[in-house]
């Protein structure tokens, strides 16, 4: 089969999951909620709005372009899709390997070593983007894997995304890995906008020869089941959650908030823009994260 530059590819399609709203459920204070947090054992939910002050972008905010990622059939089926993708992702992968933890992320870390306000399970979190775990957080369930990571879907082995940006290098000498890309075209996932990418070269696997791809879950792949289960044994132990900057779009992590509210356990939410969890927050709040959550998670005293 010929591998035409631009088959099967929806080049105008990409639009998002849903579009961003202003929250109509606020209510409570960040001092209320703390007071719930209080001694309680906490579980923590988290989405792309932790790390847009890291300049990473997100998929629904007020900003963010109407775009949704590429789907995980498109990507196994069509060799110009995964192209594509991958000439996106060189450009767009260097400019998000820069991002750094913000002051959430920090406050969210130290809450975890230091039970500031009570004793907290761990984080689950929806994001790829390795913040967390930069910022010290240990105890952490990534539902969509890490774009630090990529995965041979022949053999199975996860090699480094460092060293794949360098092989990409090598092998597309004319195209810079940092090609003018600018916030409005990146992606969480690290999928720019780009437009030269009909001959990019895409290195196999190197042990193997199979296809690469980002160790993430693309839409329309299904998180393992392993991650889903010990994130709902933490919902099961926890007393009440914390979500932080998720829209809960997607029923990944919006199951969890079901879980919670279905056992009558408190649920807090801070995120800017509506949630399709909003009536089931006891607080909801629509706070810059940087601010509210060093303010919240603060050691007491």
């Amino acid at each position: 089969m010929t591998d035409a530059p631009t088959a099967g590819i929806r080049l105008h399609a990409r639009q998002a999951t849903s579009s961003w709203r202003p929250s109509t459920h606020v209510h409570g204070t960040w001092e209320q909620a703390r007071e719930l947090l209080s001694g309680r054992r906490a579980v923590v939910l988290t989405g792309a709005g932790m790390s847009t002050a890291s300049g990473v972008p997100d998929y629904r905010g007020p900003h963010a372009v109407r775009a949704t990622p590429i789907l995980y059939g498109d990507f196994i089926s069509d060799p110009a899709t995964r192209r594509r993708y991958w000439a996106r992702n060189f450009q767009g992968w260097a400019s998000l390997d820069r991002a750094v933890p913000n002051e959430a992320h920090h406050a969210l870390s130290r809450w975890e070593h230091q039970d500031t306000v009570g004793p907290m399970i761990g984080i689950i979190s929806q994001n790829v983007d390795g913040l967390h775990e930069a910022a010290g957080s240990r105890q952490l369930i990534t539902l969509h894997g890490r774009s630090a990571d990529v995965v041979c879907l022949g053999c199975g082995r996860i090699m480094a995304r460092r060293g794949l940006q360098e092989r990409m290098a090598e092998l597309n000498p004319a195209v810079s890995p940092d090609g003018g890309v600018v916030q409005a075209e990146l992606r969480p996932d690290a999928d720019a906008e780009v437009e030269a990418w009909q001959d990019f070269v895409v290195p196999d696997c190197p042990w193997c020869g199979g296809l690469l791809k980002p160790d993430v879950v693309f839409f329309g792949e299904p998180v393992p089941r392993a991650r889903v289960a010990s994130a709902f044994a933490w919902c099961d132990a926890a007393e009440v959650m914390l979500v932080a900057g998720s829209s809960l779009s997607v029923m990944s992590g919006l199951r969890f908030v079901r879980a919670m509210a279905r056992a009558a356990k408190p649920v807090v939410i801070i995120n800017h823009g509506a949630t399709r969890a909003d009536e089931l927050a006891d607080i909801r709040l629509d706070e810059p994260l940087t601010q509210v959550l060093p303010r919240l998670l603060a050691p007491a005293g």
